[in-house]
């Protein structure tokens, strides 16, 4: 029941026919200058593709609106030569193998002035902030919201143009879509605020709006969070029917697959049952799932690690993670930082050189390609 070969068991979903269980999870490396993926990211996925990961979800990459971007040399997935990038990845990961999806992204309030593309423009939200009777974030008007969804659907239909495999909405960690979310950082009065429903209406147009882009086969992956990278704690949902309220629309609107970020995946997500994220929103809403969380680094190393109290986060054995996916809790396994450090991380797992594994250290976060 513990047996790696699990991960590399080819699986069907949907119009979506992955090699293998392993995903490689979206991880924000600032490595395309100009918003433009070049060669060196062209072979950074290749690399990954080619050692069994059968899923790719690229870094974040922003959608075509003036306050999508919050960081320097994020890859942006609009304009002919950013496109032209992105084709020769998806080329160099179908070469090998593997499937590839973009994460879609738009940081809201997240943004700061200063920031390329354009440094005037301040980051968007919800609700408005001023500090020192300066606009620091505008609060999103109907005309925003309806420019922001259709920047979403143009760029899912640019993915499928140039031969992706589906798409993925970043709706967590405290990005736009989730502080749409979240009455913390949504307190509206229209239609966008107030009720659970009415602050996912936004997720729903949007991914309404992709589905009408590209048709009903091409797979629509969504990914949320409880926890928001301003409070670990934080819980849009307080128990499984109040997760089942807030996602059924989602699923409703087209999604095919979630994709649960926690930051364990062996910890429960809710009293009474050891069911992560991942299990309890596959028991729910029927969808498949991906799981994710510290998958392959050990949890009390990697804790110290973020921590800054530790250099060395060494690798962990998965036997958890495999009685889980035996169990069908879930049907595929994001992997993020051990993956980013080790291109090779799914080979040597499937082949059993699990001593070859490199430890994710802090002096190698330089070394990303």
């Amino acid at each position: 029941m513990n047996d790696p070969q699990l991960l590399f068991k080819p699986l069907q979903l949907g119009t979506l026919a992955l090699p293998t269980r392993v995903v490689m999870a979206p991880m924000t490396r600032s490595f395309s200058p100009g918003g433009i993926p070049n060669e060196k990211v062209v072979e950074y996925y290749r690399k990954r593709a080619a050692a069994g990961v059968g899923l790719i979800i690229t870094e974040g990459t922003t959608v075509n609106h003036c306050a999508a971007n919050g960081y320097p040399h994020v890859p942006r997935f609009y304009g002919q030569d950013a496109l032209a990038g992105w084709k020769d990845v998806v080329s160099a990961v179908h070469a090998e193998g593997g499937k590839i999806i973009p994460q879609l992204w738009h940081v809201g309030n997240v943004r700061r002035l200063g920031t390329e593309p354009d440094a005037s423009v301040p980051g968007y939200g919800p609700m408005a902030q001023h500090k020192d009777g300066k606009e620091i974030i505008h609060a999103m008007t109907q005309a925003d919201i309806d420019e922001v969804v259709a920047a979403f659907a143009q760029a899912a239909q640019d993915a499928q143009a140039i031969g992706m495999d589906g798409i993925e909405i970043h709706g967590a960690h405290g990005y736009l879509i989730d502080q749409f979310f979240w009455d913390g950082t949504n307190q509206r009065t229209d239609q966008y605020g107030g009720s659970m429903a009415n602050r996912g209406r936004f997720a729903v147009e949007i991914i309404s709006a992709v589905r009408a882009a590209v048709g009903p086969d091409f797979p629509i992956v969504f990914r949320f969070s409880q926890w928001k990278q301003q409070d670990y704690s934080a819980r849009l949902a307080q128990t499984p029917a109040e997760l089942k309220a807030f996602l059924q629309p989602l699923a409703d609107a087209g999604v095919d697959i979630f994709h649960c970020s926690t930051r364990r995946f062996w910890e429960p997500e809710f009293a009474d049952s050891e069911l992560n994220l991942a299990g309890w929103t596959r028991q729910l809403i029927n969808k498949p799932t991906i799981t994710v969380g510290s998958v392959g680094l050990d949890g009390s190393e990697f804790t110290s690690f973020l921590a800054g109290t530790e250099e060395v986060a060494q690798p962990s054995n998965l036997e958890g993670l495999l009685s889980r996916l035996a169990a069908e809790e879930f049907d595929l396994v994001a992997v993020g930082r051990a993956l980013l450090l080790d291109p090779e991380w799914a080979a040597k797992i499937r082949d059993g050189r699990d001593s070859e594994v490199q430890p994710f250290s802090r002096s190698a976060l330089g070394t990303l390609y």
